[in-house]
């Protein structure tokens, strides 16, 4: 069974930074696409973050592109979310997930079937 489990967020100052953690335990994250998201307070929909696509590289969103980067730990079994120059617009929940096998680049939610319960962020002025 896939569990994901983050950690790592808290409440920055603008121009912060933070570091996110997601520990995977059901699944490789060496070779698994796996992938980042956020829900911002009052939305519904996930926004998609990131894809990390296995060995293939990586797709970022034009929102995360620039300031975020990815990383594993594949010892550890452990994705990084590296959030650098927050801003305010970046206040929201951040969830890892496991995608489906799909043949293109996953960056819907339905695209995923695994999440973890998510780690909230909150970037002030």
């Amino acid at each position: 069974q896939v569990r994901l489990v983050e950690s790592g967020g808290g409440s920055v100052q603008a121009g912060g930074s933070l570091r996110l953690s997601c520990r995977a335990s059901g699944v490789s994250v060496n070779n698994a696409c796996m992938g980042w998201f956020r829900q911002a307070p009052g939305k519904e929909r996930e926004e998609f973050a990131i894809a990390m696509i296995g060995n293939d590289g990586t797709e970022y969103d034009d929102s995360a592109k620039d300031r975020f980067t990815t990383s594993r730990d594949n010892a550890k079994n452990t994705l990084y979310l590296q959030l650098n120059s927050l801003i305010t617009e970046d206040t929201a929940m951040y969830h890892c997930a496991q995608a489906r096998r799909v043949p293109w680049i996953p960056r819907a939610v339905q695209d995923y079937n695994y999440w973890g319960q998510g780690t909230q962020v909150t970037v002030s002025s």
